[in-house]
């Protein structure tokens, strides 16, 4: 299942606006924020499909009945690019656990890459719903190899993945590799470039929030 958070106007139709606008993307917070924002609308999106108890709590007045989260999720992102979409979905479902991956794409002389991957943190996930924020979902072989690689801490009872700007190529991969995942996009580019690039997109989603790195 799919959802694009823009295809009804909102909000969050601005903040895309912005975050691919040559001449906002130079405001770094400006474009973290509204990297936070879109992850706290999937966030809240997603918390409908959480499963949910009956729990008693006690009031100034009263003792009553109310519907809680029963299980918390895991919610995890691949560095560094996905940390402001990570944190914004933190920011609303703060309970939860946390994982991290160290992903990257290795260009060769022709700026054709692979996937390298140096590192993951993790909880145990087993029965528990799955988060994983990664902003730019383009070809979809970085999301496969970290979360093939998260699955190795547990079964979680859910998989949710949210991006900021996907293609549809990405999307219809992660859906072929898995297909009962819930996937929540900002929106959804149609072209994606012979070396991996979603276009129109938006440029490089980590250099954009934190400064152009040295190593390519």
């Amino acid at each position: 299942m799919i959802t694009v958070l823009s295809d009804n106007f909102s909000l969050v139709n601005t903040w895309i606006n912005e975050l691919r606008n040559v001449d906002i993307q130079q405001d770094r917070l400006r474009f973290r924020r509204n990297m936070e924002r879109i992850g706290e609308i999937a966030a809240f999106e997603i918390s409908k499909d959480l499963e949910t108890e009956e729990i008693e709590i006690t009031t100034p007045l009263d003792q009553i009945k109310v519907t809680e989260v029963a299980v918390q999720p895991v919610i995890t992102t691949i560095l560094r690019a996905g940390v402001p979409l990570f944190q914004g979905i933190l920011n609303y479902l703060d309970k939860a656990d946390c994982g991290f991956v160290a992903a990257y794409r290795k260009h060769d002389a022709n700026d054709y890459f692979s996937i390298k991957q140096d590192y993951l943190t993790c909880p145990n996930i087993d029965g528990r719903p799955l988060i994983v924020a990664d902003p730019m979902l383009a070809t979809g072989a970085s999301l496969i190899e970290a979360i093939k690689h998260l699955l190795n801490h547990g079964t979680p009872t859910q998989l949710h993945i949210v991006a900021a700007i996907a293609s549809q190529q990405g999307v219809d991969t992660i859906q072929k590799e898995y297909p009962n995942a819930k996937i929540w996009v900002g929106v959804i580019d149609e072209n994606l470039t012979s070396k991996g690039y979603i276009t129109p997109g938006l440029g490089d989603a980590g250099d954009l929030s934190y400064g152009e790195k040295l190593q390519r």
